[in-house]
């Protein structure tokens, strides 16, 4: 079959949304911790070990992915637990983590969510469309770049704020890689920076909360993989926030990878962004 234009201009968003269906019901086929606590015995191109829930909603999602490659669409798949995936063409890459938030899934806890991110380069500065749904709250992002984000097609209000109590620490800071460790060794920083800290325990999801403004910012106490902050990164951007990949020199010059290479920070303000920068990581 002959398609017109690349694999940018495939549907991404009806892809999306039937991967969540059959996510969906590949969730409510095992809910209790105990069925979704069996692991593969192997672990994910990430460096974790993989869960039976894990494969299986990466499989749902490359079920969709092969539908568009035999539909003549091109493009190279980058995901947590198999790696890379070439279907033809390097120049448009489709970067997915099936379940951000993978401990939270297995606990019944209820913030987990399907992450895919499309992009036409290599860092996170290339992606051009974005989609998180997190299957706690029912939520679905999404970001087209150039174009806005949207929650539950509510456009994301640029505008909106953060907020700081009358000594001027934030009043909400999430975090993730909240082992507890890491907070002690950042823990004197987070303590001049915010009133109240968040931990939901998906980066994806996260990055959300700071696009909705719900919380003031974000940051990662350890390098996240590629594939966690990909596409919420881009929600944050074109809903009027800052993202920011410390370890290289351009902010957003962090790869579209599985790799831990980077902690990702995003604020409502470049100041607040600036800021937690100077936190320890």
């Amino acid at each position: 079959m002959t398609v017109s234009g690349t694999a940018l201009d495939a549907d991404w968003l009806g892809v999306c949304r039937r991967a969540v269906a059959g996510l969906q019901q590949m969730l409510a086929d095992a809910p209790s911790t105990l069925e979704r606590a069996a692991e593969t015995g192997s672990r994910g191109s990430g460096g974790d070990r993989t869960l039976v829930i894990d494969a299986s909603a990466e499989s749902v999602v490359f079920a969709e992915l092969d539908a568009l490659s035999a539909a003549g669409y091109r493009f190279h798949a980058i995901s947590e637990e198999r790696g890379e995936v070439d279907y033809g063409d390097g120049g448009v890459r489709v970067i997915i983590d099936p379940i951000d938030g993978s401990l939270n899934a297995k606990r019944g806890i209820p913030h987990h969510a399907l992450s895919i991110a499309v992009a036409d380069g290599d860092t996170m500065a290339d992606v051009v469309f974005a989609f998180v749904y997190d299957f706690g709250p029912r939520e679905e992002w999404r970001a087209v770049r150039g174009e806005g984000a949207w929650c539950n097609g509510a456009v994301l209000d640029r505008e909106a704020s953060e907020i700081r109590g009358r000594d001027g620490r934030l009043e909400v800071l999430g975090i993730e890689s909240a082992d507890p460790r890491w907070v002690a060794a950042s823990i004197d920083r987070l303590v001049g920076s915010a009133y109240r800290l968040r931990a939901l325990g998906t980066i994806a999801s996260t990055l959300c909360q700071v696009a909705a403004a719900r919380f003031d910012a974000m940051l990662t106490l350890r390098n996240g993989r590629g594939v966690d902050a990909a596409a919420g990164q881009l929600i944050v951007r074109e809903a009027g926030g800052y993202v920011s990949f410390p370890r290289f020199s351009d902010p957003l010059g962090a790869p579209l990878d599985t790799s831990a290479s980077t902690p990702v920070i995003a604020a409502r303000s470049l100041e607040t962004l600036r800021e937690l920068e100077r936190v320890p990581t």
